[in-house]
């Protein structure tokens, strides 16, 4: 599988990188059937808490695009709340197939 990271505005961190990488694999041991995911990091408004956005957007064949974005406090929890919601996602895919 194919995980694309992109950091708008700035310099991702490699222990971020990895983080995310961990969970992308992880989310991918479960659902085999994920092709690609590209996940979109963003600072909202720098001077405010609750300022980290991140944007996951999965591909999987013969489905419509699953795509889920959270805002927290750092971006290692609005990756781990969006990883949430994409199962949430990936569980009903699974119960139809």
């Amino acid at each position: 599988m194919v995980a694309k990271i992109n950091a708008v505005h700035f310099d991702i961190s490699e222990h971020l990188e990895s983080f995310i990488h961990k969970k992308i694999d992880r989310l991918y041991r479960r659902f085999d059937f994920i092709s690609e995911a590209e996940v979109t990091l963003k600072v909202v408004k720098p001077e405010a808490a609750m300022n980290k956005e991140a944007g996951i957007k999965l591909h999987v064949p013969a489905t419509p695009e699953l795509f889920a974005s959270k805002t927290c406090d750092t971006f290692e929890e609005a990756v781990d709340l969006s990883i949430e919601a994409l199962e949430r996602q990936l569980e009903k895919i699974k119960e139809k197939k």
